[in-house]
């Protein structure tokens, strides 16, 4: 998997809408909670980024299947085209 170097990445500040509630909780359970959320945005978007190539490269298959198909019998719309 191809995880961005986040931690010589330039870093800014951004504004999120949470649960108060869940932020202190979060905040008393890990000691950097900016680090904490900046690990899991990192493995969720390799994450997404995986499961995106994954299914690109299983409609690419998908593809050269069909026309492998097509390629080797001919359409069902050949037989019955006015043309």
């Amino acid at each position: 998997m191809n995880v961005p170097q986040t931690l010589s990445a330039r870093k800014r500040p951004v504004n999120l809408t949470l649960s108060e509630d869940l932020v202190q909780e979060a905040k008393a359970l890990s000691g950097n909670l900016s680090a904490t959320v900046e690990a899991m945005l990192t493995e969720y978007v390799a994450r997404e980024r995986s499961a995106r190539d994954d299914k690109r490269r299983m409609a690419e298959i998908a593809c050269r299947e069909w026309n492998a198909v097509l390629d080797a019998h001919g359409s069902f719309a050949d037989d019955h085209s006015p043309l």
